[in-house]
């Protein structure tokens, strides 16, 4: 296998795309497989074949990623200033050069981790830009919510990853009621307003759920019981959060209701197979690349003149 299967059914972004109206989880089976092609075959080989994928797709990505990167350093030109040969480059938007944020929310044990190594990792280090958000510090309670999100976005140029993100505020903050109704409710159209600027910055916002199941996530959760090396990764909050899984799924249910946009719409994947999961995210990577339409920048020195000036530095 040495070319990109795509899948089957559709693009990615169309089998996985919450659509508008109320979402049921319930409804979506976190073992499922949208878009699996059968040339993906059965049993255990269906591991194999997505995990070899994943590495072909991660190339892909690398080399689109590279261009964005290529794109944004054009566009600053010496002393930071955007070039004129740039501004018409692909890669930009307008003026602005263009950044990817993908967004990981998920139950505890859904993959988070996992997926940013799997599918992150296939890029140059040097093009990412990975943040993970946990309890917010003391300095960071002292701003509005958003604060430490906009101090963590991207820079041009650059794939930024979240590890959860700002809907910790509509969803932690809503069953643990750290903050009253009212506030968490204020905070979906304040989400919106911000992604919607993110797009008019030329930012492309990625947003996606892995969706694993209540047995899945107590297996899971086992596994780091049981194998000293993963103790690290065991809090015992971890059981009280399980605890609240129907009130967790409806504050996420009520998250893609409210915060689904065109401008950045939210994306579920069943993540039960944890192949399927990086497989999925891949592609999901790979279809928002293409339509970002990118090249090289070209060059804004002559060539020619270049070369010569190379070949007669030649020593006999």
């Amino acid at each position: 296998m040495s070319e990109v299967v795509g899948p089957e059914g559709g693009r990615m972004r169309e089998l996985l795309l919450v659509g508008p109206g109320t979402v049921d989880l319930t409804a979506i089976d976190p073992r499922s497989t949208p878009g699996l092609p059968a040339a993906a075959g059965r049993g255990p080989t269906r591991k194999e074949w997505a995990r070899a994928q994943v590495e072909l797709i991660g190339a892909e990505l690398g080399r689109q990623q590279e261009m964005l990167y290529a794109s944004a350093q054009s566009a600053a030109g010496p002393g930071g200033a955007t070039s004129a040969p740039a501004q018409a480059d692909a890669g930009l938007d307008g003026n602005r050069p263009r950044r990817v944020l993908l967004v990981l929310q998920a139950m505890d044990c859904g993959g988070k981790d996992g997926t940013v190594k799997r599918v992150a990792g296939a890029m140059n280090p040097l093009g990412l830009h990975i943040r993970s958000f946990g309890p917010p510090t003391e300095e960071e309670l002292r701003h509005d919510f958003l604060w430490r999100v906009r101090r963590a976005l991207p820079p041009p140029g650059y794939v930024g990853v979240f590890n959860r993100s700002h809907y910790e505020d509509v969803l932690i903050a809503r069953v643990e009621g750290l903050v009253d109704e009212a506030t968490w409710r204020s905070r979906y159209a304040i989400i919106n307003d911000f992604e919607r600027e993110l797009t008019e910055q030329a930012v492309t916002v990625v947003k996606v759920m892995l969706h694993i199941s209540y047995d899945e996530q107590g297996e899971r959760l086992m596994e780091r019981l049981t194998d000293p090396a993963k103790f690290w990764k065991y809090n015992p909050s971890d059981l009280d959060t399980r605890a609240r899984w129907d009130d967790y799924q409806a504050a996420y249910a009520e998250a893609f209701e409210r915060c689904g946009t065109d401008a950045a719409p939210w994306f579920v994947v069943p993540a039960d197979r944890k192949w399927y999961r990086d497989w999925a995210v891949a592609h999901l990577m790979r279809e928002t690349f293409d339509g970002l339409d990118l090249g090289y920048p070209p060059a804004d020195f002559d060539v020619e003149r270049e070369r010569d000036r190379l070949r007669s530095q030649r020593r006999e």
